[in-house]
C-alpha cells in the first residue's frame, strides 16, 4: 500500500489517540503525587516512599519487554486483534488496582508499623504496573501498523500526546477543585500544609480518574479496528488474504525473483542493531527529564519555594497546557526542520528552565513562566523521541512491541533507580522539612532537567552522525513462497 492509502480518517485518529487516556491519567497521579502522598500525607519515611516507587518502576520495567515479546507472538482473542486484546487485559488490571494505591491501607491506623503498610501496597502496585505496561506497549505498537508514512506517524504520536496532555490537565484541574472543596482554607497555615486530612482528596481523585479513563478506553475499543498488515508474520508464518495473494502474484511476474524476498527482524536481532541502542539512550534520557521533573516539581514547590499546596495542582496544569499548545506545531515544525532539530529545540527549552531555576533561588510568581518552558520542552522531546522509535521500527511491525518494551524497560528501571538514589540522599528522614531540604530540591530540579538534557544532547548527536537505520546484520530473509508454504 502507498503512504496515502495507509492514512487514517480524523475520527479514527481520535479514537486511537484516546486509547492511552486511562494510562495517562494514572501516570500523572503516579509521578506527580506518589511521593507527596506517601511522605507528606501518610507520613512514610523518604526511603520507604522511594521503595514503593522503585518497586513499581522495576515491576513495570520487567513486565514491559516480556509483554512486548508475548504481544508480538500471540494471536490475540479470536478476531479481536492481538494488540487490542493485550490493551483490554491491561486496562482491566489498572482499573482493579489503582484505587487502592492512593488510599490508606484497610485496617491501618497511626500505630500500624510502616513495613505492614508497605507489604499491603506492593501487590496493588505490581498489578497496576503490569496493566499499565500491557496497555502502553499494545497502544504504541499499533502506530506503525495503522499508518506507514513517517509524517503520519509523527501526527498520530502528536495526537496521542495531545490527549496525554489533556489527561494531565484533567488530573490537575480536578485536584485543584478537590483541594478547594475538601482541602480546607488556604489562608490558614495549618490547613495549608499537607497531612492525613488530605487522604480523602487523593482517594476521590483516584476514583474520578478511573471513571473518566474507563469511558475513553471503551471509546478506543469501539472506534479502533486492528488490521493485519499484508504479509504479516505470525509465529513464523506469513499470512495472506486472497486479494493480497493475487496482487503479490502479479508483482512476482513483473519483478525479478530476488525482489520478491523480504527480510524481517526477530527480537534477538534488534540487540545487534546499533540504532536500537541510540534510540534507547535518547528515549531513556527523555523519560528521565519528563518523569523526574514531574515527580519532584511538587516537592520543589512546597519545600523550596514554600508555596501553598494548591500550587502542586496549578503549576503542573500550566506545564501541560503549554505542552498541549506546543503539540500542535510539532508536525509542521518537524516537516520544516526535521525531527532531530525539532528535538533540539525542545532541549533548549528544557535547558532554559534549568538555568532559570538555578539563578532565581527566590522564584515566586515567576514559576509560572518557568513552568511554560518546562511543559513545552517536555512535550516536544517526548513526542519526537516516540516518533523516532516508530521510525526505527519502520515496517518491522512483527517485533514492534518488543522494541517499545525494551525502550520502556530502560526508562522504568532508570527512573526507579534515580528516585531511590535521590530519596536515599535526602537530608531529612521525617515529614517535617529542614533548611537543607530547601537547597536539596532546588538542585534536584536543576540536575534532573539540565543534567539529563546534556546526556540527551549527546544521544541526539550520535543520531545526527549515524542516522537511524537497520543494518544488514541480524536480518533474516524469508522468501514469500517459503513463508506461504510453512
Amino acid at each position: 500500500m502507498s503512504d496515502t492509502e495507509r492514512s487514517l480518517p480524523a475520527l479514527r485518529k481520535l479514537c486511537y489517540a484516546v486509547g492511552h487516556f486511562l494510562n495517562d491519567l494514572c501516570a500523572s497521579m503516579w509521578f506527580t503525587y506518589l511521593l507527596v502522598f506517601y511522605h507528606s500525607v501518610l507520613g512514610f519515611e523518604n526511603t520507604n516512599a522511594g521503595v514503593l516507587l522503585l518497586v513499581g518502576q522495576i515491576a513495570d520495567g520487567i513486565c514491559t519487554p516480556l509483554i512486548g515479546y508475548e504481544s508480538d507472538r500471540t494471536p490475540g482473542c479470536g478476531n479481536y486483534g492481538k494488540r487490542k486484546t493485550w490493551h483490554l487485559v491491561g486496562s482491566l488490571s489498572v482499573v482493579l488496582s489503582f484505587a487502592f494505591i492512593f488510599n490508606q491501607c484497610l485496617g491501618c491506623n497511626v500505630l500500624t508499623p510502616q513495613w505492614v503498610s508497605l507489604t499491603y501496597f506492593v501487590p496493588f502496585i505490581i498489578i497496576f504496573q503490569f496493566g499499565w505496561a500491557a496497555t502502553q506497549i499494545s497502544h504504541l505498537s499499533l502506530i506503525p501498523e495503522l499508518v506507514s508514512c513517517e509524517h503520519a506517524k509523527v501526527e498520530l504520536t502528536a495526537y496521542r500526546y495531545a490527549f496525554t496532555v489533556i489527561a494531565n490537565i484533567t488530573v490537575y484541574a480536578v485536584a485543584y477543585l478537590l483541594f478547594h472543596v475538601q482541602g480546607g482554607d488556604d489562608d490558614d497555615p495549618v490547613d495549608d500544609a499537607l497531612g492525613p486530612a488530605d487522604i480523602p482528596v487523593f482517594r476521590n481523585l483516584a476514583l474520578i480518574v478511573l471513571g473518566i479513563g474507563a469511558l475513553f478506553t471503551i471509546t478506543f475499543h469501539v472506534g479502533t479496528t486492528e488490521r493485519k498488515r499484508p504479509g504479516a508474520v505470525e509465529n513464523g508464518r506469513r499470512e495472506w488474504t486472497a486479494e493480497e495473494e493475487e496482487e503479490e502474484g502479479e508483482r512476482r511476474s513483473l519483478l525479478p525473483r530476488s525482489a520478491s524476498s523480504s527480510a524481517f527482524l526477530q527480537w534477538r536481532c534488534w540487540l545487534r542493531q546499533p540504532s536500537f541502542y541510540q534510540v534507547a539512550l535518547l528515549y531513556m534520557s527523555t523519560r528521565l527529564i519528563v518523569n523526574l521533573s514531574q515527580t519532584y516539581i511538587s516537592m520543589y514547590l512546597i519545600n523550596t519555594l514554600q508555596l501553598p499546596k494548591k500550587f502542586i495542582a496549578t503549576i503542573p496544569l500550566v506545564m501541560y497546557l503549554s505542552g498541549f499548545l506546543s503539540s500542535f506545531i510539532m508536525k509542521p515544525l518537524s516537516k520544516l526542520i526535521g525531527k532531530c532539530l525539532t528535538y533540539f529545540v525542545g532541549l533548549l527549552l528544557i535547558m532554559a528552565f534549568s538555568y532559570w531555576v538555578l539563578v532565581d533561588i527566590r522564584m515566586g510568581q515567576q514559576v509560572y513562566g518557568a513552568a511554560v518552558l518546562l511543559g513545552a520542552g517536555s512535550a516536544t522531546i517526548l513526542v519526537i523521541s516516540l516518533s523516532m522509535t516508530a521510525e526505527l521500527i519502520a515496517d518491522q511491525t512483527q517485533s514492534g512491541a518488543f522494541v517499545y518494551g525494551a525502550m520502556s524497560f530502560t526508562d522504568k528501571v532508570a527512573n526507579g533507580l534515580a528516585v531511590m538514589i535521590i530519596q536515599a540522599l535526602h537530608p531529612c528522614q521525617t515529614v517535617l522539612c529542614c533548611p537543607a531540604c530547601v537547597w536539596f530540591y532546588h538542585y534536584i530540579m536543576v540536575i534532573v532537567t539540565g543534567g539529563m538534557a546534556i546526556i540527551a544532547t549527546f544521544a541526539l548527536c550520535s543520531i545526527l552522525i549515524w542516522p537511524i537505520k537497520i543494518r544488514p546484520r541480524g536480518l533474516v530473509s524469508v522468501s514469500d513462497d517459503a513463508a506461504s508454504v510453512n
